[in-house]
């Protein structure tokens, strides 16, 4: 009986029409397009963050021919917002937004023009270091956060793309 109404919301999600975006895994429409995306060279260091943390989540890339490339513009942005009564900053909040173009390199197309972004709160403390590193792993954190939502995005899109 137990097992029974564990397979109950499984049943009616098979019932609504919806299908799994990686069914067919790297062999299917979404796993062919991730694997076809080259990443553009993006600015600074959180470009090289989020640059490696997408290499690393298409996997197969650079393999082959490229037949998409991903061009990604970031905003990175760090603003004090909680003042202390000496008038120091207590608090900082750091913001890494995206503006990404999915471009197919047959046509020049842009096949995808979406934007991504997080941001992350950061304790503002005595030590200057602690903040600087804190700052950094903030930085590190959004970055794989932008990159994730990036690649959902670039996946949905295989998942409705006719195959050619």
């Amino acid at each position: 009986m137990i097992r029974a109404r564990a397979l109950l919301p499984l049943l009616l999600l098979s019932a609504c029409g919806l299908k799994p975006l990686y069914s067919a895994g790297g062999s299917g429409p979404v796993g062919s397009v991730l694997s076809q995306v080259e990443v553009a060279p993006i600015e600074g260091k959180s470009g090289w963050l989020v640059s490696n943390a997408l290499r690393d989540r298409l996997g197969a890339a650079g393999t082959g021919a490229a037949r998409y490339r991903l061009q990604i513009k970031l905003d990175d942005q760090i603003a004090g917002f909680g003042v202390r009564r000496d008038d120091a900053v207590s608090r900082e909040r750091r913001t890494l937004r995206a503006r990404y173009q999915l471009v197919d390199l047959g046509d020049n197309s842009v096949v995808v023009d979406a934007t991504a972004g997080s941001d992350a709160g950061i304790d503002v403390v005595q030590s200057e270091y602690a903040t600087i590193a804190a700052e950094n792993s903030a930085l590190e954190r959004l970055a794989e956060i932008v990159a994730d939502k990036i690649v959902a995005r670039v996946a949905l899109y295989g998942g409705r793309r006719t195959t050619p």
